[in-house]
């Protein structure tokens, strides 16, 4: 009569396993045991096929395995917005690009906009990102719990409008009280559904947009579900300026005195710090996520300026995010390359921004920063079972001394083969497994047509060259 213990998956013969656990494991020839969507052993092949039989084993020869990928930082509602803000700076960017799609943007569009997000953030190896929200949560809700992606969601909050309104657009204008209450109306409605995958964070979209009242009335209902509050901060010397001009304190200084920074706020880029901030950084250790795509995209300076790799020998929690689809890349492992390589170039020194620090950034530090590190981010016994597979024989991959090198310094998302969430494969073969990716396409197309006949394109669209 057979002893072994009964698990629902198996995936055995990994050629490389790397782990992220507490002490950073790269196994070979490794093995682990699925069951009830968390991983129950994790080992050699020959040790967990002699102690686990299950009725899936799946073969993972020629593979490297890592950790689901947490997209700290994805506006899902602007994957339709590629191409759409090309060579511009920070106050072009939104004022005459975002801000416009945005208003422009209907339900339909955000869905449309949302699923396309989830084949390209699926297929790159991501299994959770943040959103910072948008005005139509529902459908980026509806849009991604349809993928098997894990996700926080939020809904976008301006309320401080007297130096913009001439500029935001009228339907995006709302007051504090509004705010306040379409996100407590979130909370109550997503927090903790699908089965885990989703969750629900406070959010308003920049410091300088924002009053003292809603800064504070988010974080209080952040604190009251024990979420995250997250906001844009710190990204250009024009925000930068703008909140000093405004408040005369810069951003960090000014969430320090509504005593609204700690482990679980979340300031999204952190490129343009004065030096007092610094110190507040690493003393509330907020998550501070870097996005290098959109900064080098949009010529922010913030790999220049900025001070990452700083912050986290501080001790700061420091998470990769690929922003949005205008800056090109919705890819987190092309992320890390930029961070570790950008870095590097920036300090001239080959030693800063190591590839390890760029992997931790996108996995188990992405998986803090969403207040889920406990439950995702590593390959341990206990946590749900994120992993994504490789496909090791791609050109990228070979040959291979180092994996966790070629990963950040050679690879692509596009050699991922297999992903699996809480145990649950979303993607087989670069296809996903719960929704049509070549419907979605046919969508994404009328969405775009829909989307061009209400921008005025001339002037948003800057072809240089002729076209016949």
């Amino acid at each position: 009569m057979s002893t072994a213990l009964i698990a629902e998956l198996i995936v055995a013969h990994i050629d490389w396993l790397i782990t992220v656990d507490s002490t950073r494991r790269v196994i070979r020839d490794a093995a682990f045991a699925v069951r009830n969507r968390q991983f129950v052993a994790i080992g050699k092949s020959a040790d967990i096929l002699r102690d686990w039989n299950a009725p899936q084993v799946f073969d993972a020869t020629h593979t490297v395995v890592t950790p689901g990928f947490i997209d700290s930082h994805l506006h899902a509602s602007f994957q339709m917005a590629r191409g759409l803000a090309d060579e511009a700076n920070a106050q072009s960017f939104l004022y005459e690009r975002m801000y416009p799609f945005e208003a422009a943007s209907t339900a339909e569009d955000v869905a449309v906009s949302s699923s396309l997000a989830a084949i390209e953030l699926l297929r790159h190896g991501v299994t959770c990102f943040v959103d910072p929200g948008n005005y139509h949560p529902d459908a980026t809700v509806r849009a991604i719990m349809a993928s098997g992606l894990r996700m926080t969601t939020a809904t976008s909050c301006f309320d401080k409008t007297k130096a913009v309104a001439n500029l935001l657009p009228a339907r995006m204008i709302e007051t504090t009280e509004a705010c306040l209450d379409k996100t407590a109306e979130l909370f109550d409605r997503y927090q903790g559904c699908y089965d885990g995958r989703l969750n629900v964070s406070a959010s308003f979209r920049g410091v300088p947009n924002a009053s003292d009242a809603l800064i504070i009335g988010l974080k209080d209902l952040a604190n009251r579900h024990a979420a995250v509050l997250q906001t844009h901060a710190c990204f250009s010397y024009q925000t930068r300026d703008a909140s000093t001009a405004g408040s005369g304190m810069a951003e960090v200084e000014r969430l320090e005195s509504l005593g609204v920074l700690d482990p679980r706020t979340m300031l999204v880029h952190g490129g343009w710090l004065e030096p007092q901030e610094v110190e507040i950084l690493a003393r509330r250790k907020p998550t501070v996520v870097c996005s290098p795509s959109s900064s080098m995209h949009n010529g922010y300076g913030y790999l220049n300026i900025g001070v990452h790799p700083e912050l986290m020998a501080l001790g700061v929690n420091v998470s990769l995010g690929s922003d949005h689809a205008c800056s090109g890349l919705v890819d987190i492992v092309q992320e890390m390359r930029l961070f570790a390589c950008g870095y590097k170039e920036a300090r001239a020194n080959p030693r800063v921004a190591p590839p390890e620090h760029a992997l931790e950034m996108a996995t188990l530090n992405g998986a803090r920063g969403a207040g889920l590190g406990d439950r995702i981010g590593s390959i341990e016994v206990g946590k749900e079972a994120d992993f994504v597979m490789f496909d090791a024989l791609a050109s990228e991959w070979q040959p291979l001394y180092n994996p966790v090198s070629n990963l950040v310094y050679s690879a692509t998302g596009n050699t991922v083969k297999h992903v699996f969430i809480g145990g649950t494969q979303v993607v087989r073969d670069s296809r996903l497994t719960l929704i049509d990716q070549d419907a979605v396409m046919r969508e994404v197309q009328q969405a775009t047509d829909r989307i061009a006949g209400r921008l005025d394109m001339k002037n948003i669209v800057k072809l240089r060259w002729p076209v016949e």
